[in-house]
């Protein structure tokens, strides 16, 4: 599927930025579903498109549309640049930006642990090491195949948990920075899949085997990919 995508560039820009813009929608509504947020996919869409607020819904919930919106168009300007820590830094800060300004883009120097979690995260103090590493890491390994690639950087971020909040939506972009670098299309984690997203990430994070949630995001990258071609080879 991604040959054919190769072959069918370049794609037309109508339709393009019409698929861009339903996934940054549906990508905003669920990643922050995923975390808590209860905003509805039709109360996202209209806090992002039309700036309202929600009645009954509170600040920091729209702050988190807004934010996850400027982190994912930030990620996508930073696409041909290599990964680093000062992209992932300003990534964060944007996830965190007007939510909590002490703690965005700053790794952490507190200890934290994942709810329900059967693994420890990094120590606050080897937070600057580890992710050091993990960046030369992510450069050492190009020869794995990018959805691994982006798999395993997803999960050892998380393992790492270099921010004392907003991991799990950095981590996500992340991940979709690497694969779109690499010519493949960005993946979308849904809200209604959290348990399984979640325990094979433990699976990883407890065992090393990061078979399981590497399967996840394959499948993932398929559905991207079938539901592009499909609205492509209607188009010509």
């Amino acid at each position: 599927m991604k040959e054919e995508l190769d072959n069918l560039r370049p794609l037309p820009m109508e339709t393009v930025q019409s698929i861009k813009e339903d996934f940054l929608l549906r990508n905003t509504y669920h990643s922050n579903a995923i975390e808590g947020n209860t905003l509805t996919l039709y109360e996202t869409k209209f806090v992002l498109e039309e700036g309202v607020t929600v009645a009954g819904k509170s600040l920091t919930e729209h702050l988190e549309v807004m934010n996850h919106k400027e982190a994912s168009l930030y990620m996508e300007e930073q696409l041909t640049e290599q990964l680093s820590e000062r992209v992932i830094k300003n990534i964060h800060a944007l996830v965190l930006s007007r939510i909590d300004k002490s703690s965005a883009g700053v790794y952490r120097s507190q200890e934290v642990r994942i709810s329900g979690a059967s693994h420890e995260v990094t120590s606050s103090f080897q937070i600057t090491n580890e992710m050091n590493l993990l960046m030369k890491w992510n450069q050492k390994n190009k020869e794995l195949h990018p959805v691994e690639r982006a798999s395993i950087l997803h999960s050892k971020f998380v393992n790492i948990h270099p921010f004392l909040d907003g991991n799990g939506r950095t981590a996500r972009l992340l991940m979709n920075f690497e694969l779109m670098s690499s010519g493949y299309l960005p993946v979308l984690f849904k809200v209604e899949d959290r348990v399984r997203y979640y325990e094979v990430l433990d699976v990883a994070g407890s065992s090393g085997n990061y078979e399981p949630f590497i399967k996840m995001v394959a499948e993932l990258e398929e559905e991207s990919l079938n539901q592009y071609l499909t609205l492509l080879r209607k188009t010509n």
